[in-house]
Order: structure tokens, then sequence, then C-alpha cells
């Protein structure tokens, strides 16, 4: 059977030791949801100081497209899956990310 990639989610931190326990939560609902949604993971820290963490969806050619932000406060890992999924729907009604549509109904069956 074919294996295809249909994009990568990748999530967006400072290297505040502050936000270890939230990126980790975040991390660990964005790789479940990737591995879902068959797309490949990706976790980076960035030098700056800010305080919330991103996550963005990469289909390989254009801008990424930011799809989640913390608020600042803790969320469960399910919810934070749940967030991800919705965004990740609405995002295949876009005429660019059609291919994600493909992906989503065979979740749902």
């Amino acid at each position: 059977m074919l294996k295809t990639n249909f994009g990568k989610l990748m999530v967006y931190s400072s290297n505040k030791e502050s936000q270890n326990k939230k990126l980790k939560a975040i991390n660990l609902a964005t790789r479940k949801t990737a591995r879902l949604l068959n797309m490949s993971f990706e976790s980076r820290q960035i030098n700056e100081n800010f305080s919330k963490v991103f996550v963005y969806y990469d289909n390989g050619t254009d801008e990424p497209i930011p799809i989640y932000c913390d608020k600042g406060k803790k969320e469960r890992i399910q919810d934070i899956c749940t967030i991800l999924r919705k965004m990740m729907f609405v995002l295949s009604f876009h005429p660019k990310h059609f291919s994600l549509k493909y992906i989503l109904d065979l979740h749902q069956k």
C-alpha cells in the first residue's frame, strides 16, 4: 500500500524552560494528530523570548499556515487534538488544500 504524506504539522516555541510542561502536551497532541492524518511532525525551538506556543500546517509548497496558538492556559491533550482536527477540517475547504478533505474523509470512516 502506498503511503502518501499530506503535509507537516510544526510546533514553534521559545526555548524558555517555563514552557516545558505546556510544550510537552502540545507536542504530544500535535504528534498524535499528525500520525492520525498521515502527516509528518516537527518541533522547533526559537531563541526569541515569547510566551505562546504555535502550531502551523505546512503543505511543502506554500507559506506555513498557523492553526493553533495556546492562550497561556493549560489545555488537555485531547482538547488540543480536537482543535487541531477542526482547524484542518476548515482548511480542507480551501482550493489549495483540497487534498486534506480526502484524508479527513478517510479518518471519519
